[in-house]
């Protein structure tokens, strides 16, 4: 016997909770069908672009960049437009845009009725509920499998009308944020063929001189970095005794990506740490942190000093002759970081950058002015990306905001009189 539900406010309670009296929940397996991709072995792989490309749960979740082909014959294959979502390996993650043959750990979505809308489908496989629905029936701790839950996912079923509408809304603020993601991705591009340009041209167009280096522009010189930048020990002037709490600053706060470092903790007591002046560059020196490019400079906090975890190396500019931001976004260099790394002493897992080979590296070097002309190009392309990334991360909390409101029908949008296309 079907138990009515009680309807309040106009809305009624069902099993992914409050939804409006005119909408209903369905199984979803009686509307969409999820085709299974296959395995054909790891020996019909390949990274030469022989056959066609080989989907896996990495490529669907983006933890990996390198892109796997097959020439087997035994293959489920799948179009841009469709959608795919995982049930091994990481579970749930919804998908669009890919085309190639999918392995097991993927599912393809077959709509089998015509009453529900195939963007309304992809954005509601990614709600709240039908994740927890996921979750709870996945299974194994080191591959996880989640393939049971098929059967036990419900989602609202309503006016076709009404899916179209909402999935519009959710699609253009998904839209917003792949323009952010294209300005992110432009801006480092360009920022990446700067950082080659500058180091070896300058900003004058003077003619170039061939160096132990490489090539630079005739007036700047080559230099070690201990000759025109300081190794900071302990200031006799800073007394720690005097500070009730000392601000102290772990790898974790130290970004791969943020130029500066402004967060700390402040603890009553250090028993080790590395002694930091504000404006110092602080750079990792244990693996695999130096190579994940994590360094920063310390500025932005109320203090003239800070202690820093033992795993980094500080360096301070001399005033008026070498500026640090020169020296960070030379030392982000690629080539430079592997130069380094290729000199870290140590056995394996716990190797380091001794400080020598900081001390010792030889690195292009301009007059005063142009350092800061150069570093100040960065710093606005930083200040760029920043800006992209911190609208992006607003225009996300947006859309898990939206999704969550329109697929509980919280905000209704049937009435709203636009076009969709």
């Amino acid at each position: 016997m079907k138990t009515k539900a009680v309807i309040e406010n106009g809305f009624k309670k069902t099993g992914i909770g409050l939804i409006p009296e005119d909408w209903e929940v369905v199984n979803v397996d009686k509307y969409i069908q999820f085709e299974r991709g296959t395995e054909p072995g790891s020996e019909n792989y390949n990274k030469d672009k022989k056959g066609v490309r080989f989907l896996r749960v990495v490529d669907i979740s983006g933890s990996r960049d390198d892109k796997t082909y097959t020439t087997s014959k035994k293959l489920k294959l799948c179009k841009k437009k469709d959608i795919l979502i995982t049930f091994d390996g990481s579970p749930g993650i919804v998908k669009q845009g890919l085309e190639g043959a999918y392995s097991s750990g993927i599912r393809k979505v077959v709509i089998i009725n015509k009453d529900l809308f195939s963007d309304y489908v992809y954005y509601v496989l990614q709600t709240i509920y039908v994740q927890k629905t996921i979750e709870k029936y996945t299974t194994g701790v080191t591959i996880k499998h989640s393939s049971k839950a098929i059967l036990h996912i419900k989602i609202p079923f309503f006016s076709i009308q009404e899916q179209q509408k909402i999935a519009f809304v959710l699609l253009k603020i998904q839209q917003a944020i792949e323009q952010q993601d294209r300005i992110i991705e432009t801006t480092r591009e360009l920022k990446k063929s700067l950082m080659n340009k500058l180091f070896t041209e300058g900003l004058h167009g003077e003619e170039q001189k061939e160096t132990e280096i490489g090539l630079m522009p005739k007036s700047w010189d080559v230099e070690r970095v201990a000759e025109v930048y300081n190794f900071k020990k302990k200031h006799n002037k800073f007394d720690i005794k005097q500070h009730k709490k000392i601000p102290f600053i772990p790898m974790e706060y130290i970004s791969e990506q943020q130029r500066i470092v402004d967060k700390y903790d402040l603890k009553e007591k250090i028993s080790s740490g590395t002694f930091v002046l504000k404006g110092d560059l602080i750079v990792a020196k244990i693996t695999p942190s130096f190579e994940n490019g994590k360094q920063g400079i310390v500025d932005n906090i109320p203090f003239e000093f800070v202690y820093a975890t033992t795993e980094v190396w500080p360096i301070h500019n001399r005033e008026g002759e070498s500026n640090i931001n020169f020296l960070h976004y030379y030392l982000k260099k690629p080539d430079i970081r592997n130069e380094i790394a290729g000199k870290m002493e140590g056995s394996t897992g716990r190797q380091r950058v001794p400080k020598n080979v900081l001390e010792n590296l030889k690195i292009p070097f301009p007059r005063y002015a142009e350092q800061v002309e150069i570093s100040g190009i960065f710093i606005s392309l930083d200040a760029k990306i920043s800006q992209a990334e911190s609208k992006k991360q607003s225009l996300q909390a947006l859309f898990r905001t939206m999704l969550n409101q329109l697929m509980t029908g919280k905000v209704r949008v049937k009435d709203f009189d636009f076009e969709v296309n």
